[in-house]
């Protein structure tokens, strides 16, 4: 067993596949596991200056299929969260989600709202592919604005 680890965890180490590694973060992080992937983004970029757009783009990618996972879970959860519709706090907040729609994803990127906002999307069966890319989009975004600012605070 300890040789397995051992070989799955060098297989995965950065920075020899840390495109890789960082992929399986961001989508690990997009889930309602709390882990964040923004330390992995910026240590593969420490150690790689050369690889900022690749990397920002599979940190976007993995952490939207992340959220498009979320989604899915709202999705087939729809009768579980059935049971705690009647308080006025949850009424309020499915009638913001249903005015806004899609582009409520675009606070995907949110620390603990923005996973379990995905999964409310789908709950309430808003329209896949318009919240997927306003998650992207949000991803995306905060994915440029913390790396640019761990850079610039961190640059040696």
């Amino acid at each position: 067993m300890q040789a397995w680890l051992d070989s799955l965890l060098a297989l995965i180490a950065l920075p020899q596949y840390g495109l890789s590694t960082l992929f399986i973060v961001a989508f690990i992080s997009a889930t309602l596991l709390p882990v964040g992937s923004e330390p992995a983004l910026f240590g593969l970029l420490k150690l790689n200056p050369e690889l900022f757009w690749p990397a920002v783009m599979v940190a976007t990618a993995g952490n939207t299929l992340g959220g498009i996972v979320d989604w899915w879970m709202g999705y087939a959860a729809h009768q579980v969260a059935d049971k705690y519709s009647h308080s006025k706090h949850h009424m309020r907040v499915l009638a913001w989600l249903e005015r806004l729609g899609p582009k409520a994803c675009l606070l995907a990127w949110l620390p603990v709202v923005g996973d379990p906002l995905c999964a409310v999307a789908g709950w309430l069966r808003l329209s896949f592919w318009p919240c997927v890319i306003y998650m992207a989009i949000g991803k995306f975004a905060r994915y440029i604005t913390m790396t640019v600012a761990l850079l610039y605070i961190w640059p040696n």
